[in-house]
């Protein structure tokens, strides 16, 4: 029988977005909108609060925190996503609060293509690193990105997600879609990454240099799988992984290239295997489990 061993209460004003475990095996962090607290395991009545971003005015609020997780193997080193695109860096050894960044990460934006939607589908919903540390993937509305940690210039590439739903932002603003937070996860070896779409979809891309591969697959008992070839990726962006198999008259719409998309059904939850190739992926009140 699973019981609840320890109650680690009263660290949070808002709702918790992230927890990660620290490599040394005695530590761990929570995150809020506002804060990140740092915990020891054992000691449940106290924690430290390391970053806070709330503001001395609330209403000059401008960010908050969306996803926190601790490096793999370092256990001094962080890193936490902001609403606004951006991903920070902080060490636990510059000083007790980490209010001031070791690296920012974030993509600049080209010039005049700003819209009214841009700074919502730019908030990061996920972040997690590679299992060597080097490398931090995040999600966004419309994309994955990768990061390397030595190279904040920019993503070293971008895997286009959502992008067939530029033309629907409209839509999607006024039925809240554009505010749902998908997750992403990286495989073991580090290959290849996956994240939730719409209509129970999830998508896996390779992610070694070269590499082209784009799959898309449906949770569900009947799995439809549909291997999408890309011939040249001159902007590391794999934007015909789109092209998805028709579900049937239930879909919610058609877009040009034939593609259904089912705003009620959404597959936010999906976890790789740290060893085996193995994605988990939650889809409403189901679990499946998909090996390759």
């Amino acid at each position: 029988m699973a019981r609840c061993r320890r109650v680690y209460a009263h660290a949070h004003d808002y709702h918790i977005n992230s927890i990660s475990n620290n490599s040394d095996g005695e530590t761990f962090i929570s995150a809020d909108d506002l804060r990140i607290n740092l915990w020891n395991l054992e000691i449940s009545n106290q924690s430290f609060n390391i970053v806070d971003v709330k503001p001395a005015n609330m209403e000059d609020l401008t960010e908050v925190i969306t996803s926190a997780e601790f490096h793999p193997t370092h256990c001094n080193t962080l890193a936490y996503s902001s609403s606004k695109g951006s991903i920070r860096l902080i060490d636990l050894r510059q000083s007790a609060l980490c209010d001031s960044h070791a690296k920012l990460f974030e993509e600049t934006e080209a010039p005049g293509s700003r819209s009214f939607f841009t700074e919502i589908i730019a908030s990061i919903s996920d972040i997690k690193f590679a299992k060597d540390g080097r490398y931090i993937l995040s999600r966004d509305y419309m994309t994955l990105k990768l990061w390397d940690i030595n190279m904040d210039s920019g993503p070293v590439s971008t895997f286009q997600v959502h992008e067939y739903l530029r033309p629907k932002l409209c839509d999607l603003y006024e039925n809240d879609s554009i505010f749902d937070k998908f997750e992403c996860c990286l495989s073991g070896d580090g290959l290849r990454v996956a994240t939730g779409s719409y209509s129970n979809l999830f998508r896996v891309f390779g992610c070694a240099p070269g590499s082209t591969e784009a799959t898309t697959l449906e949770a569900s008992k009947n799995p439809m799988r549909r291997q999408v070839q890309t011939p040249s990726r001159p902007s590391r962006s794999l934007s015909s992984i789109t092209r998805v198999v028709r579900r049937g008259a239930d879909a919610a719409g058609v877009d040009a290239n034939g593609n259904s998309f089912d705003f009620t059904t959404k597959l936010l939850h999906l976890a790789w295997h740290p060893t085996e190739n193995s994605i988990a992926c939650a889809a409403a009140n189901s679990l499946y489990m998909y090996y390759a």
